[in-house]
């Protein structure tokens, strides 16, 4: 009998977390997940904790489902690596126990980001590492050795959280360049930790561990790794990286000028370079790519999957129900309510998240409003649901436009993937308001099957990532805009972008609060 061969991807995302077992086609075998919320700290604005132990079970969870689901002995699973959202990071002591860590929506060190900005460190490190100050590491080690010094003095090691999962699965500490350089310590240009913003920026020195490239095998499973989680002692654990680039290497972006939408709880629009390309209007961030030679820059648009996944737990009973029925997913009856409602949803404005500008990066009070309490029928729940769509893609077109501005660079088509593009409806959505060709891969996960082709090349399966994308990178969709959408897009976006400043006063001023705001803004 042939022996299955699967690896094992695991993902530490903001909303859940997740396990995904591929085989050597990249075909997608099983999974398990399981949701979790990050945890507010009430005594410190802003604040949220990333708890590695909670975290770690529903990881075991997840693995265990995964094997479970595909009959999968552990002999069958050849290798194992790991992704994550970005910028969140976790410190060791001197006998690596996880002594603190915090997720990439974590915005304690407003005074600490303010201080930075003052002493003029903050245009110094966006120069040099790519991002504004807003949730990246130098002010959050500031307020940690202002208000925990205990941690402070303890913390021998740090690494992101895609290099945690493999700390736990391995025991080494690494970290990889693509999440590294989501810390704000990484000289870009380098592709390493930079020892002029450490020391210009008087952070910790001495605890920053060993880089490596994607598809890099740092260690092997221990024997207390595979006890917990099921899988065998000693096979490869390798790097994979952070989500987004994990995403664009799912879906084929490999090439300068390649640009995607990764559409999860936060939306990125990415275009890929082949030089570190800084913002010089410090609005986009720039990060190192899976490739060696390529970098990232991107817009954020924040809690879109969230904001979706709220409106249908708060709102959308009925379609939870209905679709256990018939055993479909929910936000497809939603997205089936809201495909008749005209473009620009009859009037109804979805004012969550706001256009990146990582100088001062804020969020107005969430909210839906320009309702006719006449007509229910035209702006209730579905005009919504659609409304939730539009303001998504409006952010990204508003971030497309950067994306050019500074590049240069002119896209034919634009790749959507993520949960998001699971839908019939979002991806069309995108493709009027962008006014562009869409394509849809047929693994919507495209950061998990990421991660697998970096796995992948590191067994030698592939000779390296761009073959990997090459044999194994499917197209399951592709939605022409719609020229009478598209006009009516360019007045409906126009107005999102005059309407959105008033409901960024209410926050402003106090009057209810904002959905979030970066530390120094």
């Amino acid at each position: 009998m042939v022996q299955n061969q699967y690896i094992l991807t695991i993902d530490v995302g903001t909303g859940s977390g997740r396990a995904v077992l591929f085989d050597k086609k990249g075909k997608e075998v099983s999974f398990g997940q399981r949701e979790w919320l990050l945890e507010p700290v009430h005594e410190f604005p802003g604040a949220a904790n990333f708890n590695t132990e909670k975290a770690w079970l529903l990881l075991i969870e997840c693995i265990k489902e995964a094997l479970d689901k595909a009959r999968a002995d552990s002999s069958d699973i050849v290798g194992v690596t790991a992704t994550s959202m970005r910028e969140g990071m976790v410190l060791y002591d001197s006998q690596k126990k996880e002594i603190w860590a915090c997720p990439n929506a974590d915005a304690r060190a407003k005074e600490e980001a303010e201080t930075m900005i003052e002493a003029g460190l903050a245009e110094e490190i966006y120069k040099t590492g790519g991002d504004w100050l807003s949730i990246i590491s130098p002010a959050r080690f500031w307020w940690i050795k202002s208000h925990m010094p205990d941690i402070y003095q303890k913390t021998s090691f740090m690494n992101m959280l895609s290099d945690w999962v493999l700390f736990k699965l391995s025991g080494e500490i690494v970290t990889d360049v693509t999440c590294g350089s989501s810390s704000g310590i990484f000289d870009l240009k380098k592709r390493t930790w930079s020892d002029i913003l450490v020391e210009k920026a008087n952070l910790p020195k001495n605890i920053y561990p060993p880089v490596y490239e994607p598809a890099s095998v740092v260690g092997r499973v221990t024997k207390d790794a595979a006890d917990q989680t099921g899988l065998k002692e000693g096979i490869p654990v390798i790097t994979a990286g952070a989500d987004t680039q994990m995403a664009l290497l799912g879906t084929g972006a490999v090439k300068p000028g390649m640009f995607t939408v990764v559409a999860g709880t936060f939306w990125q629009t990415a275009a890929v370079t082949d030089w570190a390309l800084i913002d010089p209007g410090f609005r986009l961030r720039t990060l190192c790519h899976a490739i060696p030679g390529q970098w990232m820059v991107e817009g954020i648009s924040f809690f879109i999957g969230f904001t979706m996944r709220w409106f249908r737990d708060a709102f959308c009973t009925d379609e939870i129900n209905k679709a256990k029925d018939l055993n479909v997913d929910p936000y497809f009856l939603m997205e089936k309510l809201a495909e008749n409602i005209p473009a620009g949803s009859n009037g109804v404005q979805a004012l969550f998240s706001d256009v990146m500008n990582a100088r001062n990066w804020k969020h107005g009070t969430p909210s839906l409003m320009g309702f006719d309490i006449m007509r229910p029928e035209d702006t209730g729940k579905a005009a919504c649901i659609r409304a939730i769509e539009e303001q998504a893609a409006y952010t990204s077109r508003a971030h497309f436009e950067i994306l050019k501005e500074i590049s240069k660079y002119k896209p034919q088509e634009v790749t959507f993937c993520g949960g998001s593009s699971k839908g019939f409806l979002w991806p069309q959505i995108m493709a009027d308001v962008l006014g562009m060709h869409i394509k849809v891969p047929v693994v919507k996960e495209a950061t998990s099957l990421g991660s697998f082709l970096c796995a992948a090349t590191a067994l030698g399966w592939f000779m390296n990532v761009q073959e990997a994308v090459k044999k194994v990178v499917l197209w399951a969709d592709e939605y022409t805009p719609f020229d009478k959408n598209v006009k009516a897009y360019v007045d409906h976006y126009n107005l999102w972008r005059k309407v959105y400043p008033y409901v960024l006063t209410i926050a402003d001023k106090g009057l209810l609060p904002s959905m979030w705001r970066a530390p120094g803004t």
